[in-house]
């Protein structure tokens, strides 16, 4: 038994580092991984294209050499764009957009993963998106989701920041990945499909993260579908319209469902509520829900407005995703990416129309932070998985608060030019 057991999971060992190329899911199993290919033979090809890929997990922090859990090219550069796009600088920023249009068309993950891929747990990628790039091959329900809507976004600027457009059966595909994707209860988990029950989480060996046994539901990925969706029917009303449909209506209803008595979301992927809190109202949002027909949409606002600190800023510590209630920081210190997403989740609630005092305090917070560089400071750890793990975002540092700023710019001064003056 435990040679059949063993000869198994060697199967599909050699099955994920051949359609990774050796890249991974991981950080933690391509380094386990990596080591079987040792023992078994030191100077095997397996090992060799192991080492190869080992400097995709390395990069240089402002303090020496570090390794991360998982690349996430395509995650920054996704919301990179956004955040641009949110200015009103497109045409001043023409090649950084096209280098970031031909990089998400890049990555792309043109194939399913070879043979009879369902015998070996994997879903379908061919149209899909991950965190990185295409090599790693493990598409993802929100990632695909924001490359999409980037895609879709820069197609309504000139030709020449997205001059080799994507075919429309490559969006069709992407579309193909997301529909597939959703399960029962409408939520959108990673990158498959919940295939067990919860209970099985009593199994978790780990001592340390939680929910690693069962592909959960998460609000982000649920949200970042939903937003995606909306914005391919207003290009392609009439394709897969009745799935894409009901698919929206059952996301909408999962977030209303996942929403806490305070008028929060927990954010499983940033720090925390307020992360949770600023998806579930853009999803909401990108639905047609606003603060005046939607009774979740007002619960968050008050929520979010009863967090907002002296300072005018948010600021979310890590113990709000183990402990699972809103936790600020120690000496009720401010963070300028949690100011940002709160900035973003408020005013596409429409706070500008009702009381824009709580946004001009928080944009005054977030300019004073600006560095002479430019730069923003890097602050405590922004993101987050499986409850007791911290990540280190440092792009969110730059791209939130321009994102929130140029949200601001659109929405808040605007309204108070075109306000009457006696």
């Amino acid at each position: 038994m435990r040679k059949k057991a063993l000869k198994q999971v060697a199967e599909f060992l050699k099955y994920e580092d051949e359609n990774s190329q050796y890249i991974c899911i991981g950080a933690a199993q391509k380094a386990l991984s990596m080591l079987c290919c040792w023992i078994e033979k030191s100077n095997s090809d397996a090992f060799k294209r192991h080492l190869a890929r080992v400097a995709d997990f390395l990069w240089i922090g402002e303090d020496g050499m570090k390794v991360r859990v998982c690349a996430g090219q395509l995650w920054d550069v996704a919301f990179a764009v956004q955040a641009i796009l949110a200015c009103n600088i497109a045409e001043e920023y023409r090649s950084t957009l096209k280098k970031a249009h031909d990089f998400i068309k890049a990555s792309q993950i043109m194939d399913n993963p070879s043979g009879d891929f369902s015998r070996k747990y994997r879903h379908i990628s061919k149209g899909g998106w991950g965190f990185q790039v295409a090599d790693q091959g493990w598409q993802v329900s929100d990632c695909t989701a924001e490359a999409l809507k980037v895609l879709l976004m820069l197609s309504k600027f000139s030709s020449d920041i997205g001059s080799d457009q994507m075919e429309t059966c490559r969006l069709y595909n992407a579309v193909n990945v997301l529909l597939s994707l959703q399960n029962p209860n409408g939520g959108y988990g990673t990158w498959e499909l919940a295939r067990t029950y919860p209970w099985m989480e009593i199994f978790n060996m780990t001592e340390i993260y939680a929910d690693i046994m069962v592909e959960h539901q998460y609000v982000e990925c649920t949200s970042s579908v939903m937003q995606a969706l909306a914005l391919f029917q207003e290009k392609y009303p009439w394709h897969r319209k009745d799935e894409i449909d009901q698919c929206i209506r059952g996301a909408t209803e999962f977030i209303e469902k996942l929403q806490n008595d305070d008028g929060s979301w927990f954010g499983s992927w940033g720090i925390c509520f307020t992360y949770g809190t600023w998806f579930a109202i853009e999803g909401l949002s990108a639905v047609g829900q606003s603060y005046g027909n939607s009774t979740c949409i007002r619960k968050a606002c008050k929520f979010l407005l009863t967090k907002q600190l002296n300072n005018g800023g948010w600021g979310e510590s890590y113990l709000s995703s183990r402990t699972k209630a809103y936790t600020n920081l120690d000496r009720q210190k401010s963070h300028i990416v949690n100011t940002a997403w709160a900035m973003l989740a408020l005013m596409k609630a429409g706070q500008v129309e009702r009381d824009p005092t709580p946004l001009h305090k928080a944009a005054r917070l977030i300019m004073s932070m600006q560095l002479g560089n430019g730069d923003f400071p890097q602050e405590e750890m922004i993101g987050s998985f499986l409850k007791n793990g911290p990540l280190c975002y440092m792009a969110y540092r730059n791209i939130f608060p321009i994102w929130a700023l140029g949200e601001y710019q659109k929405l808040v001064l605007q309204c108070d030019l075109q306000r009457p003056t006696f």
